[in-house]
């Protein structure tokens, strides 16, 4: 966890989204391999306790992903999350309902992992009992990304959801039909369920995550959308305490710009995110937010944070937009920007970024002054 510790916000941001999305994916592998491992496709093959053995380690990976998932949430300091949150369902200030959901689906597994630790001393029966509890955490992950997650109207984040929703409405499906036999009173009805589920969820994510304004309705605190963006200053007070070693790095240097841009629509504005490369005179990563109302293409400038992780730098510089021109009609824009570290070392930024409005493509180029005048 040491190295979780060094993270920059704009980190904490990223991992936080890609451990929840990898999360699912192995979670409903786990529940898969669960279910139809009992139907014993190839036995001869796939013995049982070969079946066991995967379906284990996906669980043990899935609490690993989730404790990383929740530590970087608590961490990132852009939304309100607390320790505690992650473990008492519905006792957070942030979007209480679906964040508390990720937390009983949490709990549920933690409970399921020690019951399994205790197996003999508890009894197959209660040990049983408590295991079934994994097809309940799933249907409730489900709902706890798409009513809380930031990346639930992308696109490929969508298709991930979809396709686990598939897999285990299938796999269901699969496991009341080799053993149903003898037993077709109830067959039906489960039929019935089992596609009823995955219909509910898509009802719940066209009326709702995806509408414009879901952030609101979901009990995002309404001060964090007043400026959903704005969680570090370049006006920062000063570290205590011993400095990283001297950067490398030095301004003035430039670089070239390559990257991506998304847009989130929420409640009363819009959000943009450039995510961008640099080569040529420095290497590293610059992540740019915007928050405001929408103007086209863009924002009408209300909140940013800016972060910046480049080869050289004792460490992330965190800052915000100081001036923003569109150019080329909205396609483009010249942004002024100033990072500062810890420590109070700061650098001002200067930024020509075109937009291809067809793929998202950003390019330009990024020039950076120290405003102290003396060089770094």
């Amino acid at each position: 966890m040491w190295a979780i510790a060094t993270l920059g916000p704009s980190a904490y941001w990223y991992l936080t989204r890609g451990t929840g999305v990898v999360a699912l994916v192995l979670l409903t592998a786990s529940v898969v391999v669960g279910i139809v491992g009992t139907v014993r496709f190839a036995a001869p093959r796939w013995p049982r306790f070969a079946i066991d053995i995967v379906h284990r380690d996906l669980s043990l990976l899935v609490i690993v992903l989730l404790v990383i998932h929740i530590l970087t949430s608590v961490l990132d300091s852009f939304a309100p999350i607390r320790l505690t949150d992650a473990v008492i369902p519905f006792a957070s200030r942030y979007r209480p309902l679906w964040l508390g959901l990720g937390a009983l689906a949490f709990d549920i597994l933690v409970a399921i992992a020690v019951t399994s630790l205790v197996r003999r001393r508890l009894g197959y029966g209660t040990w049983r009992g408590v295991h079934r509890l994994a097809y309940a955490s799933w249907p409730i992950a489900v709902l706890h990304g798409l009513g809380t997650g930031s990346d639930t109207k992308i696109g490929w984040v969508l298709a991930i959801t979809a396709a686990c929703i598939a897999a285990v409405t299938v796999a269901t499906l699969v496991r009341i039909v080799r053993s149903g036999d003898g037993h077709a009173e109830w067959q039906g009805a489960a039929i019935a369920v089992t596609l009823a589920l995955p219909v509910g969820i898509a009802l719940f994510a066209i009326e709702g995550p995806l509408q414009t304004g879901w952030a609101r309705s979901a009990g995002t605190p309404v001060a964090l959308l007043s400026r959903p963006v704005t969680r570090a200053s370049a006006t920062q007070p000063r570290r205590t305490g011993s400095k990283p070693e001297a950067a490398t790095l030095r301004a003035p240097f430039s670089a070239r710009l390559s990257g991506t841009v998304t847009r989130t629509e929420e409640a009363g504005g819009r959000i943009v995110d450039l995510a961008l490369r640099l080569s040529g005179g420095a290497r590293g990563k610059l992540r740019v937010r915007l928050a405001g109302t929408p103007d086209g293409g863009g924002v009408s400038l209300t909140g940013s944070q800016v972060d910046l992780l480049a080869s050289g730098l004792p460490s992330v510089m965190a800052g915000e937009i100081v001036s923003l021109d569109s150019t080329d009609g909205g396609a483009g824009a010249d942004l002024r920007a100033r990072v500062a570290d810890t420590y109070g070392a700061g650098l001002d930024l200067a930024a020509s970024i075109d937009i291809d409005g067809q793929t998202g493509a950003v390019s330009g180029t990024l020039s950076a002054t120290d405003p102290t005048g003396s060089g770094r």
